[in-house]
């Protein structure tokens, strides 16, 4: 039966969520989140692309024979990777630099290629918009909840950084410079547990998390 544009967005959101539910690209989730900010800066960028090439990839869906199907889809993704390295470049530099290789190898995101595959090349473009729109959103808050979970207890900080700063800022809540600076969650007599930030707490922090979305489900 034919979802409702509302379950094709809330998918994204809990039942199909990329990290937990799909276990797909887990290389960002797991190199990327020792922060909030670099969680943020993440999501926001893979979105990004995901949204535009869903669009883009649905609108040429008649017009893109099948035979090159898949080689049209990775220059449509590498197009809006590009355009989202450069603005991040243009706006976000220190944010660029920390995100480092992860953002150009959003090409090559299992999550993005297999919507083009199996869900954009099939369907409508408003169809097309919310699927993106409601995954992006669902991995971005993916990286945050980790990122959260890695900072806080392995730096004792929490930090939004510019780019949400930025965005917060617009709003009347507070300065930019109040944003970028690390809050300190904990007292001066907190010992930050470092495992936390290194590569093996963040393949401990996922499966915890693995963990308590299971129970959830049950």
């Amino acid at each position: 039966m034919a979802k409702t544009i509302v379950q094709e967005f809330t998918k994204g959101l809990w039942d199909e969520i990329p990290p937990f539910r799909l276990v797909l690209g887990l290389c960002p989730t797991l190199a990327v989140t020792k922060t909030v900010e670099n969680g943020i800066g993440m999501g926001v960028a893979f979105t990004f692309v995901l949204v535009c090439s869903n669009i883009l990839v649905s609108a040429l869906r008649k017009v893109i024979p099948p035979k090159v199907r898949i080689a049209c889809f990775i220059i449509i993704i590498a197009t809006f990777v590009t355009v989202v390295e450069l603005l991040m470049q243009a706006y976000a530099y220190p944010l660029f630099l920390k995100l480092g290789i992860f953002i150009p190898l959003i090409v090559v995101n299992c999550i993005v290629l297999g919507r083009a595959e199996a869900f954009a090349s099939k369907k409508g473009i408003a169809a097309s918009f919310v699927d993106a729109m409601g995954m992006g959103i669902g991995f971005t808050l993916s990286l945050i909840a980790l990122g959260s979970l890695r900072e806080i207890f392995g730096s004792g900080t929490f930090t939004l950084g510019s780019m949400s700063g930025a965005v917060l800022s617009k709003f009347g809540l507070g300065t930019l410079s109040f944003w970028e600076t690390p809050l300190q969650v904990f007292g001066p007599s907190f010992q930050p547990f470092q495992f936390m930030v290194e590569a093996p707490g963040a393949f401990v922090c996922l499966g915890l998390m693995l963990c308590i979305m299971n129970l959830f489900k049950k």
